[in-house]
């Protein structure tokens, strides 16, 4: 779920040298097991409340964190530019809020290894938005590389057979809720770009987590306040089990990931994040076969083989070219 993809350009390691490039590799490697956790704290929390309301209660516990960060820098805000405004509710409303609604809603449709490896995604959409809104410069044959991604996908999400029925429905529309949290994301971090000329990153964190809440608390009126299991949810037990999943899950997969994750990124190559970002995966999918009992076939696993060797060929020629 690379929230914050390999978007970084590479480092330009100082004198510290190589202790502090593999120290980078570290903490993109743990932040990315955070990830990991994901599925296996977000999936049970369905039984109880709605994507919208699971979300709204995540910001809530992030404004903890956002809240003061965003006082204590408030000068920063001063001065921005209408664009850069904008590129405040898109990491906000479109990253922070409805990004992690739709890939909330899509482990209740879909197998959540797939929803989870589909977000490997992300650098391709960084690096296309990126051509978009910055202008940078496309790998060569990036549109060929799109195309394989593609196939990718499809494997990923279907493996070798082919897709029927409700179930082939529910598998499909997970996957596009997936992809869509994964343009989104990566949307967010072209976005970043634009504002830590301007901001702090602990700013640029605090305003996607507070500037989410409004958009959240209209999404929760308009969908209602019934969850999926409402009594169940407001017995002692089971207020104490939803509270500690959503704190877990504010704080493991949310925070302290993105925490570590853009720390490491600063002192890293992007072929090299990509490479660390391999613990996101093998922490998910071990999580979800001993927790959710949810592994995959032969072909989804070759179809998430072929979305990471485009991703790191396409990471590994922009490193290159920076």
């Amino acid at each position: 779920m690379s929230k914050a993809t390999t978007n970084a350009s590479p480092s330009r390691m100082s004198g510290t040298g190589v202790l502090t490039g593999w120290n980078g590799v570290w903490l993109i490697a743990l932040g990315a097991a955070l990830w990991g956790t994901d599925s296996v704290l977000r999936q049970p929390l369905l039984d109880f409340l709605t994507a919208t309301q699971i979300v709204l209660l995540e910001h809530l516990l992030l404004a903890v964190y956002a809240i003061p960060v965003m006082w204590i820098n408030r000068r920063q805000l001063r001065g921005l530019s209408l664009k850069e405004w904008g590129a405040i509710l898109f990491i906000s409303w479109g990253g922070s809020a409805l990004a992690t609604v739709l890939f909330t809603a899509a482990f209740g449709l879909g197998n959540a290894s797939v929803v989870l490896l589909l977000q490997k995604l992300q650098p391709v959409f960084v690096f296309l938005l990126a051509r978009v809104v910055l202008g940078e410069r496309l790998t060569r044959g990036f549109g060929v590389y799109l195309l394989i991604a593609l196939a990718g996908t499809y494997l990923l999400t279907f493996g070798f057979a082919v897709p029927n029925g409700n179930q082939g429905a529910n598998e499909t529309l997970a996957s596009l809720f997936a992809i869509g949290a994964a343009v989104l994301w990566g949307g967010s971090t072209v976005m970043g770009r634009l504002l830590l000329n301007k901001m702090s990153f602990e700013s640029v964190t605090a305003a996607r987590f507070l500037f989410a809440l409004p958009l959240m608390a209209l999404l929760v009126g308009i969908n209602g306040t019934e969850g999926v299991n409402h009594i169940n949810m407001w017995s002692n037990f089971g207020t104490l089990w939803v509270f500690g999943l959503i704190l877990l899950q504010a704080l493991l997969p949310g925070l302290f990931s993105l925490l570590m994750y853009y720390r490491g990124l600063s002192k890293t190559p992007a072929s090299y994040a990509t490479l660390a970002e391999l613990a996101f995966p093998a922490a998910g999918l071990t999580l979800n076969w001993v927790f959710l009992k949810q592994g995959f076939t032969l072909g989804q696993f070759i179809g998430f083989a072929v979305i990471w060797v485009v991703v790191f060929q396409i990471a590994r020629l922009q490193d290159r070219r920076v």
